[in-house]
């Protein structure tokens, strides 16, 4: 059990060494490390006779690293995607 736990903890953080190294070093060349992902945040307000009124706010863009995990302070791309609309409720 603690051979697969040491294991996992080694491949872990090989490839998170290589990932950071990839975006580090812009391996393969050809590719731009950071991108920018367009975010929509909306705000739903509700109102006192039950209805729910929603505000939207213009778009923002989030920078973002082209990677598994997170570096330089970004977040990865595929992570930022995910989350494009944003609802925000008070």
């Amino acid at each position: 059990m603690k051979r697969i736990l040491i294991l996992a903890v080694l491949l872990l953080s090989i490839l998170y060494s290589g990932d950071y190294l990839s975006v580090r070093y812009r391996i393969p060349r050809n590719r731009d490390p950071f991108g920018a992902v367009k975010i929509q945040r909306y705000y739903a307000v509700k109102q006192k006779d039950g209805k729910t009124e929603f505000i939207f706010d213009q778009p923002e863009t989030q920078a973002c690293v082209h990677s598994l995990f997170p570096h330089f302070g970004s977040r990865p791309c595929w992570y930022v995607n995910r989350e494009k609309l944003k609802r925000i409720d008070i």
